[in-house]
Protein backbone atom coordinates (compact mmCIF):
# COMPACT_ATOMS: atom_id res chain seq x y z
CA UNK A 1 0.00 0.00 0.00
CA UNK A 2 1.07 3.52 -0.52
CA UNK A 3 2.77 5.49 1.99
CA UNK A 4 1.63 8.85 1.26
CA UNK A 5 -1.11 10.19 -1.01
CA UNK A 6 -1.37 13.90 -2.79
CA UNK A 7 -4.82 14.96 -3.18
CA UNK A 8 -4.39 17.19 -6.02
CA UNK A 9 -8.36 18.40 -5.06
CA UNK A 10 -10.33 20.81 -2.42
CA UNK A 11 -13.91 20.75 -0.97
CA UNK A 12 -15.75 17.72 -0.20
CA UNK A 13 -14.36 15.45 -1.98
CA UNK A 14 -10.69 16.45 -0.70
CA UNK A 15 -12.01 15.75 2.98
CA UNK A 16 -13.20 12.37 1.77
CA UNK A 17 -10.26 11.08 0.37
CA UNK A 18 -8.59 12.35 3.04
CA UNK A 19 -10.53 9.50 5.47
CA UNK A 20 -10.52 6.98 2.94
CA UNK A 21 -6.43 7.41 2.98
CA UNK A 22 -6.37 7.67 6.79
CA UNK A 23 -7.91 3.99 6.90
CA UNK A 24 -5.53 2.25 4.96
CA UNK A 25 -2.85 4.05 6.72
CA UNK A 26 -1.66 6.58 4.08
CA UNK A 27 -0.59 9.76 5.40
CA UNK A 28 -2.98 12.44 3.10
CA UNK A 29 -1.22 15.83 1.67
CA UNK A 30 -3.34 18.38 0.92
CA UNK A 31 -2.66 21.31 -2.00
CA UNK A 32 -4.12 24.70 -1.39
CA UNK A 33 -4.54 28.10 -2.80
CA UNK A 34 -4.89 31.68 -2.01
CA UNK A 35 -8.56 31.53 -1.22
CA UNK A 36 -8.64 28.00 0.44
CA UNK A 37 -5.76 28.60 3.18
CA UNK A 38 -8.12 27.91 6.26
CA UNK A 39 -10.27 25.33 4.26
CA UNK A 40 -11.19 22.56 6.02
CA UNK A 41 -9.90 20.17 3.70
CA UNK A 42 -6.83 21.79 4.52
CA UNK A 43 -7.13 21.27 8.32
CA UNK A 44 -7.39 18.17 8.12
CA UNK A 45 -4.37 16.81 6.73
CA UNK A 46 -1.44 15.74 7.58
CA UNK A 47 0.54 18.62 5.36
CA UNK A 48 -0.62 20.96 2.73
CA UNK A 49 1.56 22.65 -0.08
CA UNK A 50 0.55 26.16 -1.23
CA UNK A 51 -0.14 25.95 -5.25
CA UNK A 52 -0.73 29.71 -6.54
CA UNK A 53 -3.15 32.35 -6.84
CA UNK A 54 -7.58 31.96 -6.53
CA UNK A 55 -7.70 31.03 -9.74
CA UNK A 56 -8.09 27.37 -10.51
CA UNK A 57 -6.00 27.86 -13.92
CA UNK A 58 -2.98 28.97 -11.61
CA UNK A 59 -3.59 26.44 -8.73
CA UNK A 60 -5.89 23.35 -8.87
CA UNK A 61 -5.54 23.26 -13.18
CA UNK A 62 -1.48 23.83 -13.04
CA UNK A 63 -0.14 20.05 -13.28
CA UNK A 64 3.47 21.73 -13.51
CA UNK A 65 2.48 22.76 -9.72
CA UNK A 66 0.58 20.00 -9.06
CA UNK A 67 3.52 17.39 -9.78
CA UNK A 68 6.00 19.59 -7.99
CA UNK A 69 3.60 19.59 -4.76
CA UNK A 70 3.80 15.87 -4.60
CA UNK A 71 7.28 15.24 -5.34
CA UNK A 72 8.52 18.01 -2.33
CA UNK A 73 5.90 16.41 0.00
CA UNK A 74 7.08 13.21 -0.67
CA UNK A 75 3.71 11.61 -2.26
CA UNK A 76 4.38 8.28 -3.83
CA UNK A 77 0.50 8.71 -5.52
CA UNK A 78 -1.88 11.51 -6.26
CA UNK A 79 -5.87 11.26 -6.14
CA UNK A 80 -7.83 13.31 -8.39
CA UNK A 81 -11.28 13.38 -6.57
CA UNK A 82 -13.90 14.87 -9.36
CA UNK A 83 -13.79 18.16 -11.11
CA UNK A 84 -10.52 19.57 -12.22
CA UNK A 85 -8.08 17.20 -13.40
CA UNK A 86 -9.81 14.25 -12.87
CA UNK A 87 -10.61 13.66 -16.54
CA UNK A 88 -7.38 14.63 -17.74
CA UNK A 89 -5.36 12.41 -19.52
CA UNK A 90 -2.90 14.79 -19.88
CA UNK A 91 -2.56 14.89 -16.13
CA UNK A 92 -2.53 10.71 -15.45
CA UNK A 93 0.78 10.43 -17.36
CA UNK A 94 1.92 13.57 -16.09
CA UNK A 95 1.54 11.61 -13.32
CA UNK A 96 2.79 8.42 -14.24
CA UNK A 97 5.77 10.12 -15.78
CA UNK A 98 6.84 11.86 -12.99
CA UNK A 99 7.08 8.11 -11.28
CA UNK A 100 3.97 8.40 -9.09
CA UNK A 101 1.04 6.09 -9.27
CA UNK A 102 -2.21 8.02 -10.65
CA UNK A 103 -5.24 6.98 -8.75
CA UNK A 104 -7.63 6.30 -11.61
CA UNK A 105 -8.15 4.60 -15.17
CA UNK A 106 -4.92 4.41 -17.69
CA UNK A 107 -4.95 7.75 -19.53
CA UNK A 108 -5.57 6.17 -22.72
CA UNK A 109 -9.13 4.75 -21.37
CA UNK A 110 -9.86 8.12 -20.17
CA UNK A 111 -9.14 9.45 -23.38
CA UNK A 112 -10.80 6.99 -25.32
CA UNK A 113 -14.40 7.48 -23.18
CA UNK A 114 -13.64 11.10 -23.25
CA UNK A 115 -14.26 11.23 -26.24
CA UNK A 116 -17.91 11.04 -26.77
CA UNK A 117 -17.92 9.95 -30.40
CA UNK A 118 -15.47 7.66 -29.87
CA UNK A 119 -16.78 5.86 -26.99
CA UNK A 120 -19.83 5.71 -28.65
CA UNK A 121 -18.50 3.46 -31.66
CA UNK A 122 -16.96 1.32 -29.02
CA UNK A 123 -20.19 0.65 -27.46
CA UNK A 124 -21.70 -0.19 -29.97
CA UNK A 125 -18.88 -2.61 -31.04
CA UNK A 126 -19.51 -4.06 -27.84
CA UNK A 127 -23.40 -4.97 -28.38
CA UNK A 128 -24.21 -1.68 -25.10
CA UNK A 129 -27.38 0.04 -26.67
CA UNK A 130 -26.51 3.29 -27.65
CA UNK A 131 -29.65 5.77 -29.37
CA UNK A 132 -29.78 6.64 -32.96
CA UNK A 133 -27.49 8.87 -33.82
CA UNK A 134 -25.09 10.10 -36.35
CA UNK A 135 -21.24 10.57 -34.97
CA UNK A 136 -20.42 13.38 -37.82
CA UNK A 137 -16.55 13.92 -38.24
CA UNK A 138 -13.86 16.71 -38.26
CA UNK A 139 -15.55 19.30 -39.85
CA UNK A 140 -19.25 20.30 -39.93
CA UNK A 141 -21.20 19.38 -43.21
CA UNK A 142 -24.61 21.24 -42.32
CA UNK A 143 -26.11 19.66 -45.33
CA UNK A 144 -25.24 15.87 -44.21
CA UNK A 145 -26.13 16.76 -40.62
CA UNK A 146 -29.59 18.10 -41.66
CA UNK A 147 -29.83 14.64 -43.52
CA UNK A 148 -29.11 12.95 -40.82
CA UNK A 149 -31.30 14.52 -38.24
CA UNK A 150 -34.00 13.68 -40.85
CA UNK A 151 -33.71 10.12 -40.66
CA UNK A 152 -32.95 9.82 -37.23
CA UNK A 153 -36.46 12.01 -36.45
CA UNK A 154 -36.98 15.46 -34.49
CA UNK A 155 -36.61 16.03 -31.87
CA UNK A 156 -33.13 15.98 -31.82
CA UNK A 157 -30.13 16.18 -29.21
CA UNK A 158 -27.05 18.02 -30.67
CA UNK A 159 -24.14 17.60 -28.30
CA UNK A 160 -20.25 17.79 -28.00
CA UNK A 161 -18.23 15.55 -28.60
CA UNK A 162 -15.14 16.14 -26.35
CA UNK A 163 -16.91 17.31 -23.20
CA UNK A 164 -20.26 17.02 -21.21
CA UNK A 165 -22.04 19.37 -18.39
CA UNK A 166 -24.83 20.59 -20.77
CA UNK A 167 -21.95 22.40 -22.84
CA UNK A 168 -22.25 22.77 -26.67
CA UNK A 169 -25.74 21.12 -26.22
CA UNK A 170 -28.76 21.80 -28.05
CA UNK A 171 -32.41 20.28 -28.56
CA UNK A 172 -34.15 20.52 -31.57
CA UNK A 173 -37.59 19.62 -32.69
CA UNK A 174 -38.34 21.64 -35.56
CA UNK A 175 -36.20 21.09 -38.80
CA UNK A 176 -36.20 25.27 -39.27
CA UNK A 177 -33.85 25.61 -35.69
CA UNK A 178 -31.31 23.22 -37.16
CA UNK A 179 -28.74 25.36 -38.64
CA UNK A 180 -28.28 27.83 -36.00
CA UNK A 181 -28.08 25.45 -33.21
CA UNK A 182 -25.43 22.99 -34.84
CA UNK A 183 -23.54 26.59 -34.88
CA UNK A 184 -24.36 27.65 -31.62
CA UNK A 185 -23.32 24.38 -30.58
CA UNK A 186 -20.00 23.94 -32.14
CA UNK A 187 -19.00 27.44 -31.16
CA UNK A 188 -19.69 26.64 -27.60
CA UNK A 189 -17.76 23.21 -27.66
CA UNK A 190 -15.12 24.96 -29.40
CA UNK A 191 -15.12 27.40 -26.43
CA UNK A 192 -15.28 25.36 -23.22
CA UNK A 193 -13.77 21.83 -24.81
CA UNK A 194 -11.16 23.27 -28.06
CA UNK A 195 -12.98 21.02 -30.10
CA UNK A 196 -15.84 22.56 -32.60
CA UNK A 197 -17.00 18.43 -33.04
CA UNK A 198 -20.29 17.37 -32.48
CA UNK A 199 -22.89 14.96 -32.97
CA UNK A 200 -26.45 14.23 -33.27
CA UNK A 201 -28.95 11.75 -31.76
CA UNK A 202 -32.97 10.93 -30.98
CA UNK A 203 -34.09 13.22 -27.96
CA UNK A 204 -35.80 11.11 -25.90
CA UNK A 205 -38.81 12.91 -24.38
CA UNK A 206 -39.04 12.36 -20.42
CA UNK A 207 -36.05 10.33 -19.52
CA UNK A 208 -35.09 9.04 -16.47
CA UNK A 209 -30.76 9.38 -15.95
CA UNK A 210 -29.68 6.39 -14.05
CA UNK A 211 -26.09 5.38 -14.21
CA UNK A 212 -24.24 2.00 -12.75
CA UNK A 213 -20.95 2.05 -10.71
CA UNK A 214 -18.71 0.52 -12.14
CA UNK A 215 -14.79 -0.87 -10.74
CA UNK A 216 -12.15 -2.76 -12.87
CA UNK A 217 -8.98 -4.24 -12.05
CA UNK A 218 -5.33 -4.79 -13.34
CA UNK A 219 -6.30 -8.68 -13.02
CA UNK A 220 -9.17 -8.76 -15.78
CA UNK A 221 -11.98 -8.70 -12.87
CA UNK A 222 -14.94 -6.50 -13.90
CA UNK A 223 -18.34 -5.91 -11.62
CA UNK A 224 -20.90 -3.53 -11.26
CA UNK A 225 -22.05 -2.11 -7.96
CA UNK A 226 -25.51 -1.32 -9.01
CA UNK A 227 -27.57 1.63 -9.98
CA UNK A 228 -28.28 5.40 -9.20
CA UNK A 229 -31.27 7.07 -10.15
CA UNK A 230 -29.56 10.78 -10.80
CA UNK A 231 -32.68 12.22 -12.89
CA UNK A 232 -33.48 15.48 -10.03
CA UNK A 233 -31.36 18.26 -12.17
CA UNK A 234 -31.28 21.60 -12.97
CA UNK A 235 -29.25 22.96 -15.91
CA UNK A 236 -27.82 19.18 -16.99
CA UNK A 237 -26.67 18.95 -12.85
CA UNK A 238 -27.91 16.21 -11.14
CA UNK A 239 -29.25 17.80 -7.55
CA UNK A 240 -30.98 14.74 -6.10
CA UNK A 241 -29.19 11.27 -6.33
CA UNK A 242 -30.49 7.96 -4.96
CA UNK A 243 -30.14 4.32 -5.20
CA UNK A 244 -32.18 1.54 -6.16
CA UNK A 245 -33.84 3.60 -8.94
CA UNK A 246 -37.91 3.12 -8.61
CA UNK A 247 -37.93 2.65 -12.08
CA UNK A 248 -35.73 -0.47 -12.76
CA UNK A 249 -36.95 -3.97 -12.24
CA UNK A 250 -34.41 -6.83 -11.03
CA UNK A 251 -34.58 -8.38 -14.25
CA UNK A 252 -33.80 -4.46 -16.03
CA UNK A 253 -31.31 -4.17 -13.40
CA UNK A 254 -29.43 -7.43 -14.53
CA UNK A 255 -29.80 -6.12 -17.77
CA UNK A 256 -28.40 -2.63 -17.34
CA UNK A 257 -25.55 -3.78 -15.23
CA UNK A 258 -24.39 -6.41 -17.56
CA UNK A 259 -24.30 -3.66 -20.38
CA UNK A 260 -22.37 -1.49 -18.26
CA UNK A 261 -19.62 -3.98 -17.04
CA UNK A 262 -19.56 -4.93 -20.69
CA UNK A 263 -18.77 -1.16 -21.86
CA UNK A 264 -15.93 -0.87 -19.54
CA UNK A 265 -14.09 -4.31 -20.43
CA UNK A 266 -14.41 -2.68 -23.94
CA UNK A 267 -12.91 0.03 -23.23
CA UNK A 268 -9.96 -1.45 -21.16
CA UNK A 269 -10.83 -0.04 -18.16
CA UNK A 270 -8.92 -0.01 -14.58
CA UNK A 271 -10.31 1.66 -11.11
CA UNK A 272 -13.72 2.82 -10.24
CA UNK A 273 -16.30 4.98 -12.83
CA UNK A 274 -19.37 5.68 -13.81
CA UNK A 275 -21.17 4.36 -17.09
CA UNK A 276 -24.44 6.33 -17.42
CA UNK A 277 -27.52 5.46 -19.32
CA UNK A 278 -31.03 7.14 -20.40
CA UNK A 279 -33.69 5.58 -19.47
CA UNK A 280 -36.69 5.52 -21.49
CA UNK A 281 -40.03 4.78 -18.77
CA UNK A 282 -42.81 3.84 -21.03
CA UNK A 283 -40.53 1.71 -23.34
CA UNK A 284 -38.51 0.13 -20.76
CA UNK A 285 -35.20 0.62 -23.22
CA UNK A 286 -32.14 2.09 -21.91
CA UNK A 287 -29.48 3.90 -23.79
CA UNK A 288 -25.51 4.59 -23.47
CA UNK A 289 -24.46 7.94 -22.75
CA UNK A 290 -21.63 8.37 -21.22
CA UNK A 291 -18.65 6.86 -19.20
CA UNK A 292 -17.15 8.85 -16.27
CA UNK A 293 -13.66 8.35 -15.65
CA UNK A 294 -13.61 9.22 -12.11
CA UNK A 295 -15.16 9.06 -9.02
CA UNK A 296 -18.59 10.43 -8.49
CA UNK A 297 -20.10 13.13 -6.26
CA UNK A 298 -23.21 10.66 -5.65
CA UNK A 299 -21.03 7.93 -4.43
CA UNK A 300 -22.13 7.93 -0.45
CA UNK A 301 -25.49 6.68 -1.91
CA UNK A 302 -23.82 3.79 -3.71
CA UNK A 303 -21.53 3.18 0.18
CA UNK A 304 -24.56 3.27 2.43
CA UNK A 305 -26.50 0.32 0.88
CA UNK A 306 -23.52 -1.76 0.35
CA UNK A 307 -21.58 -0.61 3.52
CA UNK A 308 -17.88 -0.60 0.98
CA UNK A 309 -15.63 2.26 0.54
CA UNK A 310 -15.21 3.05 -2.88
CA UNK A 311 -12.71 5.63 -2.48
CA UNK A 312 -10.84 2.81 -0.45
CA UNK A 313 -11.05 0.45 -3.25
CA UNK A 314 -9.90 2.80 -5.31
CA UNK A 315 -6.36 2.74 -3.93
CA UNK A 316 -6.63 -0.57 -3.51
CA UNK A 317 -7.05 -1.62 -7.16
CA UNK A 318 -4.33 1.22 -7.84
CA UNK A 319 -1.94 -0.35 -5.79
CA UNK A 320 -2.37 -3.51 -7.89
CA UNK A 321 -4.99 -5.92 -5.72
CA UNK A 322 -7.59 -7.70 -6.90
CA UNK A 323 -11.03 -7.17 -6.27
CA UNK A 324 -11.99 -8.54 -3.31
CA UNK A 325 -15.62 -9.13 -4.54
CA UNK A 326 -17.06 -11.22 -7.39
CA UNK A 327 -20.42 -9.74 -9.14
CA UNK A 328 -22.73 -12.34 -7.14
CA UNK A 329 -21.15 -10.82 -3.98
CA UNK A 330 -22.60 -7.77 -3.77
CA UNK A 331 -26.16 -6.93 -2.26
CA UNK A 332 -27.76 -3.75 -1.61
CA UNK A 333 -29.92 -3.44 1.74
CA UNK A 334 -32.16 -0.15 2.40
CA UNK A 335 -32.70 2.69 0.47
CA UNK A 336 -30.37 6.01 0.17
CA UNK A 337 -30.80 10.11 -1.31
CA UNK A 338 -28.39 12.18 -1.29
CA UNK A 339 -28.81 15.92 -1.29
CA UNK A 340 -26.51 18.19 -2.38
CA UNK A 341 -26.14 21.41 -0.93
CA UNK A 342 -24.66 24.41 -2.99
CA UNK A 343 -23.96 28.15 -2.01
CA UNK A 344 -26.62 29.24 -4.51
CA UNK A 345 -30.00 30.92 -4.07
CA UNK A 346 -32.73 28.72 -5.94
CA UNK A 347 -34.73 31.61 -5.19
CA UNK A 348 -32.67 34.09 -7.58
CA UNK A 349 -32.46 31.34 -10.31
CA UNK A 350 -29.64 29.29 -8.85
CA UNK A 351 -27.40 32.44 -8.10
CA UNK A 352 -24.28 30.70 -6.51
CA UNK A 353 -22.64 32.62 -3.55
CA UNK A 354 -19.60 33.38 -1.71
CA UNK A 355 -18.80 35.32 2.13
CA UNK A 356 -17.94 34.00 5.24
CA UNK A 357 -19.83 30.80 6.56
CA UNK A 358 -20.84 32.75 10.01
CA UNK A 359 -22.31 30.07 11.16
CA UNK A 360 -22.43 26.03 10.82
CA UNK A 361 -24.25 22.97 12.39
CA UNK A 362 -24.73 20.08 10.32
CA UNK A 363 -27.37 17.12 11.46
CA UNK A 364 -26.19 14.04 13.11
CA UNK A 365 -27.92 11.14 13.93
CA UNK A 366 -29.11 7.50 12.53
CA UNK A 367 -29.33 6.81 8.89
CA UNK A 368 -27.99 10.43 8.62
CA UNK A 369 -24.33 10.92 6.85
CA UNK A 370 -22.70 14.41 5.74
CA UNK A 371 -19.80 14.76 3.86
CA UNK A 372 -19.03 18.40 3.80
CA UNK A 373 -16.44 20.11 2.69
CA UNK A 374 -17.01 23.79 4.33
CA UNK A 375 -16.23 25.24 8.00
CA UNK A 376 -17.83 27.76 10.26
CA UNK A 377 -15.90 31.66 10.30
CA UNK A 378 -14.10 30.60 6.62
CA UNK A 379 -14.97 32.12 3.21
CA UNK A 380 -17.00 30.12 0.62
CA UNK A 381 -14.86 31.29 -1.78
CA UNK A 382 -16.78 32.92 -5.43
CA UNK A 383 -13.63 30.95 -7.77
CA UNK A 384 -15.16 27.21 -7.51
CA UNK A 385 -18.09 25.17 -7.61
CA UNK A 386 -20.21 25.87 -5.03
CA UNK A 387 -20.85 22.67 -3.40
CA UNK A 388 -20.76 22.98 0.46
CA UNK A 389 -21.93 19.74 1.22
CA UNK A 390 -23.45 16.44 0.72
CA UNK A 391 -26.45 15.10 2.93
CA UNK A 392 -27.66 11.50 3.16
CA UNK A 393 -30.35 9.78 4.21
CA UNK A 394 -30.54 5.64 4.45
CA UNK A 395 -33.36 4.08 5.87
CA UNK A 396 -34.94 0.34 5.10
CA UNK A 397 -37.09 1.84 2.35
CA UNK A 398 -37.46 4.93 0.68
CA UNK A 399 -39.80 6.35 2.49
CA UNK A 400 -37.77 6.18 5.78
CA UNK A 401 -34.91 7.91 3.55
CA UNK A 402 -36.81 10.32 2.57
CA UNK A 403 -38.51 11.33 5.98
CA UNK A 404 -35.19 10.94 6.89
CA UNK A 405 -33.69 13.21 4.88
CA UNK A 406 -35.66 15.90 4.49
CA UNK A 407 -35.58 16.50 8.40
CA UNK A 408 -31.75 16.45 7.62
CA UNK A 409 -32.00 19.00 5.93
CA UNK A 410 -34.45 20.90 7.95
CA UNK A 411 -31.34 20.80 11.28
CA UNK A 412 -28.90 21.94 7.97
CA UNK A 413 -27.90 25.50 9.27
CA UNK A 414 -25.93 27.24 7.45
CA UNK A 415 -25.64 31.40 8.03
CA UNK A 416 -23.88 33.72 5.50
CA UNK A 417 -24.43 32.49 2.78
CA UNK A 418 -27.92 31.17 1.23
CA UNK A 419 -27.64 27.78 0.22
CA UNK A 420 -30.23 25.00 -1.63
CA UNK A 421 -31.68 23.64 1.77
CA UNK A 422 -34.87 24.76 1.70
CA UNK A 423 -35.41 24.20 -2.34
CA UNK A 424 -34.31 20.11 -1.73
CA UNK A 425 -36.78 19.90 1.48
CA UNK A 426 -39.73 21.44 -1.35
CA UNK A 427 -38.16 18.85 -4.07
CA UNK A 428 -38.21 15.52 -1.69
CA UNK A 429 -41.97 16.55 -0.56
CA UNK A 430 -42.86 16.94 -3.73
CA UNK A 431 -45.91 14.55 -4.87
CA UNK A 432 -44.41 13.74 -7.78
CA UNK A 433 -40.94 12.71 -6.05
CA UNK A 434 -43.18 11.02 -3.13
CA UNK A 435 -44.56 8.44 -5.77
CA UNK A 436 -41.01 7.99 -7.41
CA UNK A 437 -42.06 9.87 -10.54
CA UNK A 438 -38.49 11.24 -11.32
CA UNK A 439 -37.92 12.12 -14.60
CA UNK A 440 -35.20 14.75 -16.13
CA UNK A 441 -37.74 17.45 -16.99
CA UNK A 442 -38.76 17.31 -12.72
CA UNK A 443 -37.10 20.76 -12.16
CA UNK A 444 -38.32 22.39 -14.75
CA UNK A 445 -41.87 20.86 -14.83
CA UNK A 446 -42.73 21.76 -11.42
CA UNK A 447 -40.36 24.25 -10.12
CA UNK A 448 -39.72 26.44 -12.50
CA UNK A 449 -39.84 30.08 -10.57
CA UNK A 450 -39.77 28.48 -7.20
CA UNK A 451 -39.23 31.37 -4.63
CA UNK A 452 -39.33 29.13 -1.79
CA UNK A 453 -40.16 30.47 1.69
CA UNK A 454 -40.24 34.14 2.34
CA UNK A 455 -35.90 34.46 2.49
CA UNK A 456 -36.25 37.17 4.98
CA UNK A 457 -38.03 34.50 7.36
CA UNK A 458 -35.87 31.65 6.49
CA UNK A 459 -33.06 33.24 7.91
CA UNK A 460 -34.47 34.65 11.06
CA UNK A 461 -35.66 31.21 11.47
CA UNK A 462 -32.10 30.02 11.14
CA UNK A 463 -30.57 32.49 13.67
CA UNK A 464 -32.70 32.06 15.87
CA UNK A 465 -32.48 28.22 15.58
CA UNK A 466 -28.74 28.77 15.92
CA UNK A 467 -29.12 31.16 18.98
CA UNK A 468 -31.38 29.04 20.87
CA UNK A 469 -29.53 25.89 19.96
CA UNK A 470 -26.11 26.65 21.53
CA UNK A 471 -27.28 26.55 25.29
CA UNK A 472 -29.36 24.25 24.57
CA UNK A 473 -29.21 20.44 26.43
CA UNK A 474 -29.78 18.61 23.54
CA UNK A 475 -27.80 20.69 20.73
CA UNK A 476 -24.93 18.74 21.15
CA UNK A 477 -26.79 15.03 20.70
CA UNK A 478 -29.11 17.32 17.91
CA UNK A 479 -31.16 14.48 16.15
CA UNK A 480 -29.69 11.19 18.26
CA UNK A 481 -32.69 9.81 18.89
CA UNK A 482 -33.57 9.21 15.55
CA UNK A 483 -36.95 11.20 15.39
CA UNK A 484 -36.32 14.81 16.50
CA UNK A 485 -35.52 17.64 14.09
CA UNK A 486 -32.59 18.22 15.87
CA UNK A 487 -34.08 20.76 19.04
CA UNK A 488 -36.20 19.17 21.56
CA UNK A 489 -38.61 21.09 24.18
CA UNK A 490 -36.21 19.73 26.27
CA UNK A 491 -34.23 22.44 25.16
CA UNK A 492 -36.91 24.99 24.94
CA UNK A 493 -37.77 24.95 21.21
CA UNK A 494 -40.63 22.32 20.17
CA UNK A 495 -39.97 19.55 17.61
CA UNK A 496 -41.75 19.86 14.46
CA UNK A 497 -42.50 16.16 14.36
CA UNK A 498 -44.61 16.69 17.73
CA UNK A 499 -45.90 20.15 16.86
CA UNK A 500 -48.21 21.46 14.18
CA UNK A 501 -46.46 23.20 11.63
CA UNK A 502 -45.13 25.19 9.81
CA UNK A 503 -41.69 24.57 11.16
CA UNK A 504 -38.18 25.59 9.88
CA UNK A 505 -35.08 24.54 11.32
CA UNK A 506 -37.62 23.89 14.88
CA UNK A 507 -38.57 27.93 14.50
CA UNK A 508 -42.06 28.28 13.71
CA UNK A 509 -41.69 30.81 10.36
Amino acid sequence: MFKRVLVANRGEIAVRIIRAARTLGISPVAVYSDADSRALHVRSADDAVHIGPAEAAQSYLDIERLIDAARTSGCDCVHPGYGFLSERAVFAQAVMDAGLTWIGPPPEAITHLGDKVASRITMEKAGVPVTPGFAGGETIDLATYQAEAEKIGYPVLIKAAAGGGGKGMRIVRDPSEFAEALSGAAREAKGAFGDARVFIERYVEKPRHIEFQVFADQHGNAVHVFERECSIQRRHQKVVEETPSTALTPEMRAKMGAAAVEAVKASDYINAGTVEFLFDDPRQEFYFLEVNTRIQVEHPVTEETTGLDLVAQQFRVAAGEKLPWKQEDLKQHGHAIQARIYAEDPAAGFLPAAGPLLYLREPTGPGIRVDSGVAEGVDVPIFYDPIMAKVIGFGHDREAARVRLIHALERYIALGVPTTAPFLRDVLAHPEFVAGRTYTDFIPSYFDGWTGHDPESEQVALAVAAGLGEGSPSSSTAGSNGDAAGFTAAGGIPSPWTTAGPWRIGVKV
